[in-house]
């Protein structure tokens, strides 16, 4: 098989209608367009912005999901740092259900990021969804343990 004997399959492809080419073609003086009326004519629909009333739907996109233009799937975190946890005792285990009953975080139902603001005395067992590389290292310099959960 060579380049130039590839060919489409056939059916798959149809030439276009040549509109507007005189009577015997079939698709003569009104090219299939009917008589008069806004879609007979060149450029016909009307534009995006014109709605007849409605507003139009470039000034409608940012009500389309209530906040603007945020993405649909992002994940929010509970963001909790370090400085925050000082109120634990030492060798308790912090979990995501811990830190709410504590009141540290908004929303129990989106996972928890624990951030590295602050010092850490006491040893914790800390049980989140992220743990950025500041935090890892200062509770494990205090000697506590850090594991992600899913």
């Amino acid at each position: 098989m060579k380049l130039n004997d590839l060919r489409p399959n056939p059916g798959s492809k149809k030439n276009r209608k040549r509109v507007g080419r005189g009577i015997s073609a079939g698709q003569g003086k009104t090219a299939g367009r009917g008589t008069k009326g806004q879609n007979s004519r060149a450029g016909a629909g009307g534009h995006l912005y014109r709605q007849g009333g409605n507003l139009p739907f470039f000034r409608r996109l940012p009500f389309v999901r209530g906040k603007g233009f945020t993405p649909l799937t992002r994940v929010e975190f509970n963001e909790v740092n370090l400085d925050q946890l000082s109120s634990f005792k030492a060798d308790s285990e912090i979990t995501p259900k811990t830190l709410d009953q504590a009141r540290l975080i908004r929303n129990p139902l989106n996972p928890v990021a624990l951030m590295g603001r602050g010092e850490l005395k006491t040893a914790l067992k800390v049980r989140v969804n992220r743990v950025t590389k500041s935090a890892k290292a200062k509770i494990e310099a205090a000697g506590g343990t850090v594991e992600l959960i899913g």
